[in-house]
């Protein structure tokens, strides 16, 4: 069986336990919390129900994160879930992985937070509506820029960077807490008098969208080489994930008590109105607080995601330029480089009206009768595409959680610091809700998954490509050559 090998990384780890916990935070924690829950609360009959939807979401993340850390303390390489896969399934599947993270999944997240700080930072300045558009698109593509920068110039720099927007991040939430819990409604907060505005109001609907603010928790595996004690790597994702769990509650119990349960259901800037209730620049604060999460989820993807490109890098000779560290700054530039430039190209493509048109012209060659995208639709262009690139999340998620059973039967005699407990119970769990968010994100998305399963299936001849045509990975670098894994 074929394994990938240990990603060449010519720089000593240096993550301690809480600046991986402060990647996961800083990257689970972008925009939703901001305006979601308005949404979730409408599907929902009451505040217990609420507060019982995101703790359940929330313990569903920590099951998933138990499974993650049995994965990553056996196989403590760079790329996480590209290097699970691999050695479960093939190196075709750990491909089309990689290929998926830096193709969409990953890249779209990263436009998507980036046009969300634009688009924050342009309400702040006060730009005029005419200009507002060509001011979104172009601090979004400067803040991906800065931040692609930041992180070529070496880990430490990155980690800094993480730890200052995750730590301003916390305290910015902890500041919406206060001014629920202490400026809010005072009474009949809690109180239900209406059944819920959504008239297909559910149950699977607010839990799939509880999911989706808790998605991100999983990256941390991807950086497990930089992570200085592997023992912590278990740690680190129940802290990180139970951190964010808590935060949520919190944050959710805010906002009940801080507009009352009735006045916190529908599409609304749910944040802001609590905060505006302290303070009359509450909303300018609230838009601040989410430029700053938005940069930090921003930071902790590139960071993240460059490290599955390089590992895909070292693996694949079509890629080998992505495998490839610089000696002296000790950072992986072209995974980096190659993350920044289709994440910039999404943020043209999909933030202006030539790069829409010019996508949905692309769409009809596909098929005729394909219509075009519905860039209203989902609340805004980027969530479009986040929406119709999240079913493949959710495939490889699935796969994910079927490899800790593979890889169960295959490796029994690997060492693994740590084992899921009530195994197999809890990886059960965990597959299950990997198939219900599949399910669901299919169902939400109907044709619009084919955004995201179009370039998969791309994928497919580029391995062919790669196999056939260029053979061994292993091509001299910036780094020095890959080690063949002892596994």
């Amino acid at each position: 069986m074929e394994m990938a090998r240990e990603p060449s990384q010519p720089v000593q780890a240096q993550l301690g336990l809480w600046d991986a916990v402060s990647i996961i935070v800083g990257i689970v924690i972008g925009s939703t919390i901001y305006v979601t829950p308005a949404i979730i609360n409408g599907h929902l009959p009451s505040p217990w129900a609420v507060l019982g939807t995101w703790a359940l979401g929330g313990v569903l993340s920590l099951v998933g994160a138990l499974c993650y850390a049995e994965l990553a303390t056996a196989y403590p390489r760079m790329g996480g879930d590209y290097v699970y896969l691999s050695r479960a399934f093939g190196s075709a599947t750990g491909f089309l992985f990689g290929w998926a993270q830096l193709a969409v999944v990953q890249t779209s997240s990263i436009g998507m937070m980036a046009f969300i700080f634009g688009t924050y930072a342009v309400g702040l300045l006060d730009i005029p509506k005419e200009h507002a558009t060509a001011w979104t698109v172009t601090l979004a593509f400067e803040a991906v820029l800065a931040l692609s920068v930041l992180n070529i110039l070496g880990v430490v720099l990155g980690k800094w960077t993480q730890n200052f927007l995750t730590l301003a991040k916390v305290l910015g939430l902890f500041g919406i807490v206060v001014a629920g819990l202490f400026f809010g409604q005072s009474s009949g907060a809690w109180t239900v008098s209406r059944p819920p505005t959504d008239t297909y109001a559910s149950f699977g609907t607010a839990l799939i969208l509880v999911l989706y603010a808790y998605g991100g928790w999983n990256d941390a595996a991807f950086v497990a080489s930089d992570i200085r004690d592997r023992r912590s790597i278990p740690t680190t994702l129940v802290l990180g994930t139970g951190g964010v769990m808590l935060i949520y509650l919190l944050i959710n119990a805010a906002y009940i008590q801080g507009l009352g349960f009735e006045a916190t259901r529908g599409f609304q800037p749910i944040a802001a109105n609590v905060v505006q209730r302290a303070h009359e620049f509450g909303a300018k604060a609230i838009s601040v607080l989410v430029m700053i999460s938005a940069l930090g989820a921003i930071n902790g993807m590139l960071f993240t995601g460059s490290r599955v490109c390089s590992a895909l890098g070292t693996d694949h000779c079509l890629f080998a330029f992505l495998g490839r560290w610089n000696r002296k700054l000790g950072s992986p530039v072209w995974s980096l480089l190659a993350l920044a430039a289709v994440s910039l190209a999404m943020i043209l493509g999909v933030g202006t009206q030539i790069g829409r048109e010019t996508i949905d012209w692309c769409v009809g060659l596909v098929h005729a009768d394909l219509k075009p995208l519905p860039w209203d639709k989902y609340f805004g262009g980027f969530d479009t595409l986040f929406a119709g690139t999240a079913p493949v999340f959710w495939l490889f998620f699935l796969l994910t959680g079927m490899a800790l059973f593979v890889l169960r039967f295959k490796d029994p005699g690997i060492e693994r610091p740590f084992r899921v407990p009530l195994y197999p119970v809890l990886p059960i769990i965990f597959c299950g809700m990997c198939l219900f968010g599949l399910y669901s994100a299919m169902k939400y998305a109907e044709w619009i998954s084919l955004l995201g399963f179009i370039p998969l299936v791309l994928g497919v001849p580029l391995y062919v490509i790669s196999k056939i045509g260029f053979g061994s990975a292993a091509q001299e670098g910036d780094g020095p050559s890959p080690d063949s894994s002892n596994t």
